[in-house]
């Protein structure tokens, strides 16, 4: 039985079971990042080429096409079927205000949204790589009791809410300064590249976390173990060794 525990252990720490999935895999993997940038290097030059309308229905044209890609290909659609949504979303508002750059300000907002969500479950000791990462393993909430472990998924989340705030900081600059290609270039620059960058710190800490977790829990097995092994059945009365019964 603790040789099957210690074999579990050793795979999770080499990432060979379905713990492996890591962040980027959830988020559609890279071609899902760079599905993502389609609509807007197509919305970009449309825009400045025809106008505003033929602008927002070609976006939203080439995220339909990806969504349609991705099915005939069977790859998750999760990512796929969100990405439609959020353009629709960004070019209902670029269609209400009445201006390119507002294709943009959905996005802006919902990276403040992340970094502030981020940076309070650090704040209440549930950093949420933490538990996003064992929710989706379903390892429970185990984890927490382990200062290294809960400190490495801190900074896992503390590395995703940088991301999001540097994001929010440059794009709405841009966006107060009415530079829409800016924005799609600072869009795509600070999107899928850094998510993977992001991602791949995660991956490192959270296995670093994991074997930190499970060096703890073999230590505490052997130290039940030992302190067992020495408890009061092997001495008798007075401390002293009882001896052993004479041969029949």
């Amino acid at each position: 039985m603790r040789a099957e525990r210690d074999g579990h252990r050793q795979e999770s720490a080499e990432g060979d079971d379905p713990q492996a999935l890591t962040v980027l895999e959830q988020m559609g993997g890279i071609s899902g990042l760079i599905y993502s940038s389609v609509p807007i290097v197509v919305f970009v030059p449309a825009n400045s080429l025809w106008n505003l309308t033929v602008a927002i229905y070609a976006a939203l044209g080439v995220a339909f096409l990806i969504f349609l890609i991705r099915l005939m290909r069977r790859e998750p659609l999760q990512p796929a079927i969100s990405g439609v949504i959020g353009v629709a979303v960004c070019a209902f508002i670029a269609h209400r205000t009445g201006d390119a750059k507002g294709f943009f300000l959905f996005g802006i907002w919902t990276t403040l949204l992340y970094a502030g969500v981020f940076v309070v479950s650090i704040l209440v000791r549930w950093p949420l790589v933490g538990v996003i990462w064992n929710g989706v393993n379903g390892n429970g909430t185990q984890w927490r009791r382990h200062r290294r472990t809960l400190l490495a998924y801190d900074i896992a989340t503390a590395v995703w809410a940088v991301l999001f705030g540097v994001r929010y900081l440059v794009q709405s600059f841009l966006y107060d300064n009415d530079e829409t290609g800016g924005l799609a270039v600072a869009r795509i620059a600070m999107g899928w590249p850094l998510t993977a960058a992001a991602a791949l710190a995660t991956v490192l800490l959270v296995r670093r976390a994991q074997k930190s977790e499970h060096e703890e829990e073999a230590a505490e097995e052997l130290d039940q173990v030992s302190a067992a092994s020495e408890g009061p059945d092997a001495e008798g009365p007075g401390g002293t060794t009882e001896p052993a019964p004479p041969a029949r």
